[in-house]
């Protein structure tokens, strides 16, 4: 999966750091999963522990985190009924969300953002070391010139200060294998089932797996979740992710957080090369609290474009000359189109 698919789930996340800092008895774990490629052989794969980011990096999580599904054969679709088993499917195609992982291009691009009711436009370049971002507008408005020394000072000091860096790639490491360890999490935590084909797309829809246990916090929210899966019929990749709560996900016995039912996100993506695939659009609105009774609240609405290839491998420094020396490809020219999408619950 690409560094910001991660885009994928990860927000919904957000909130566990709270409840993680709140308590340890749920600790992170290995989890083997044994991949189902295309060939039909088997793998076993394990995932280390990682640590869950805040912020831009777990935004790349939830966004990573779902790669589903499916295939079609001579130009027609097979009847669910025909079709390969649902999850054995997902085993299938969390092999290539992985291995898009492993081996995914670099890119720069755009990124709207409307969170609690503030704009801003970013611009962003993948890099070895992580991803380097700048603010350019901020609620529809050029940044004034404090606001942009303000924003390069930033840059300047994250390639200069060795512990910034050093810092900066640890959050990008941990964040890469705690995508791995989501993911890992898919097939396992799930009952996925055919709900039709749509666009060139399989429609799964998902369940928790009851038979299934988890033993973190982020396993216990991710198995909260019932949801809806469209996958690309002939790469097999994901093209949207639609997940709720339907009860609420309780801490502690409660004491420690809560998060509440009725929360949402929507994660749908773009094929940007023959092989690779993007989040364009991410959607999350959640409410809860964590101790002592602090509410949280989180509604993000994202839009990403103008998706432009970068030389693999760069460094944080030569990203950074990248922001500094070219303009975005076609960037919006105000934040105001980033519209929240409503979330209609299936009956």
């Amino acid at each position: 999966m690409s560094i910001i698919a991660g885009t994928c789930l990860a927000n919904w996340l957000n909130m566990c750091a709270h409840f993680r800092c709140a308590t340890k008895s749920y600790q992170s774990f290995d989890v083997p999963v044994t991949i189902l490629r295309h060939s039909d052989s088997r793998a076993s794969q394990s995932f280390s522990r990682g640590g869950l980011g805040l912020g831009r990096s777990t935004t790349r999580i939830v966004c990573t985190v779902a790669g589903v599904l499916a295939t079609s054969w001579s130009g027609t679709y097979l009847k669910a009924e025909q079709a390969e088993p649902a999850n054995q499917l997902v085993r299938d195609v969390v092999y290539n969300e992985l291995r898009d992982h492993q081996t995914h291009g670099f890119w720069r691009y755009w990124i709207q953002q409307l969170a609690n009711r503030d704009t801003k436009l970013e611009e962003e370049v993948e890099t070895a070391d992580g991803p380097v971002t700048r603010v350019v507008r901020s609620n529809n408005m050029p940044l004034d010139p404090h606001r942009q020394r303000e924003e390069q000072a930033k840059l300047e000091k994250l390639a200069s200060s060795p512990e910034e860096l050093a810092s900066h790639r640890q959050a990008y490491e941990e964040d890469e294998k705690h995508i791995s360890l989501v993911m890992a999490m898919l097939p396992d935590a799930y009952v996925f089932e055919y709900a039709g084909e749509e666009n060139g797309c399989h429609h799964l829809r998902y369940r928790p797996n009851p038979s299934y246990a988890p033993r973190t916090i982020e396993a216990r929210v991710l198995h909260a979740m019932t949801g809806d899966l469209w996958i690309n019929a002939h790469s097999k990749r994901m093209a949207r992710l639609d997940g709720r709560l339907d009860d609420n996900v309780d801490f502690g016995f409660g004491l420690l957080g809560r998060l509440e039912k009725g929360g949402w996100f929507r994660m749908q993506r773009i094929q940007v090369s023959t092989t690779e695939w993007k989040t364009e659009r991410l959607d999350v609105h959640l409410s809860g609290r964590a101790v002592l009774f602090k509410s949280i609240c989180r509604e993000t609405s994202e839009l990403r474009g103008g998706f432009v290839s970068v030389p693999a491998g760069i460094s944080l420094a030569e990203g950074i000359r990248i922001l500094d020396q070219t303009d975005p490809k076609s960037p919006p020219v105000a934040t105001a189109s980033v519209t929240p999408v409503s979330f209609n619950k299936r009956r």
